[in-house]
């Protein structure tokens, strides 16, 4: 039933990607896709770069679309998560145990910085947890809204050159789309982890 409601709903953006509408189309699916995960906002960028390649759209306008609506989308969830921050710490007072882990979350956000927000953009589902996260934890905004915006500029460029060169490879196989975006995302963060581990065992030795 889910797969079949994605389906139409891909037809449709399919048959609407000619229009100029379009562009306000990915702009409010990629906001959605933030708060709500279960929105294609990938398919949508992906078919507007497909549009693109066609002449029906320009590619900087599904980019930029893309780009702001995932930068809105994120500081919502921020916002979500910061309004809910009060009752949630209360708790954390109440319960040792969950304070712990939320204390380990932020304290983990801080750690690995805006690498995680990078990375956790490219997988769908993980982006909405740690954006909420870091509204939890009450994470400085100007840091937050740096970070998510290169990371939606670089997720809306992705997923439109996806579709303006790969055409309809990636239209029509959103699964082959979402396992290169993952494994892009997973060869991020490992690479950003050994430079983060290097950079640490350098500092313990200066330290010695």
């Amino acid at each position: 039933m889910f797969s079949e409601a994605v389906g139409n709903l891909t037809d449709w953006l399919d048959d609407i990607a000619g229009n100029w509408w379009f562009l306000l189309v990915i702009l409010a699916i990629a906001l959605l896709d933030s708060v709500i995960p279960v929105v294609p906002s990938e398919t949508c960028v992906i078919i507007g770069g497909v549009a693109a390649a066609h002449g029906e759209q320009v590619l900087v306008l599904v980019i930029a679309c893309a780009a702001i609506g995932a930068f809105a989308g994120d500081n919502l969830a921020c916002q979500i998560g910061r309004l809910a921050s009060g009752p949630v710490r209360r708790l954390g007072e109440r319960k040792p145990k969950f304070g712990k882990r939320l204390q380990t979350a932020g304290d983990q956000i801080r750690e690995r910085g805006g690498l995680l927000l990078i990375t956790a953009r490219f997988v769908p589902g993980g982006r909405t947890v740690l954006t909420l996260s870091c509204g939890l934890t009450r994470q400085p905004l100007p840091w937050f809204a740096g970070w998510v915006g290169v990371a939606a500029v670089l997720w809306g460029g992705y997923a439109a050159l996806l579709g303006f060169i790969g055409g309809r490879t990636f239209e029509n196989n959103h699964t082959a789309a979402f396992l290169l975006a993952f494994g892009g995302a997973l060869a991020l963060t490992a690479v950003s982890e050994l430079i983060r581990w290097i950079r640490g065992r350098r500092t313990r030795a200066e330290r010695r």
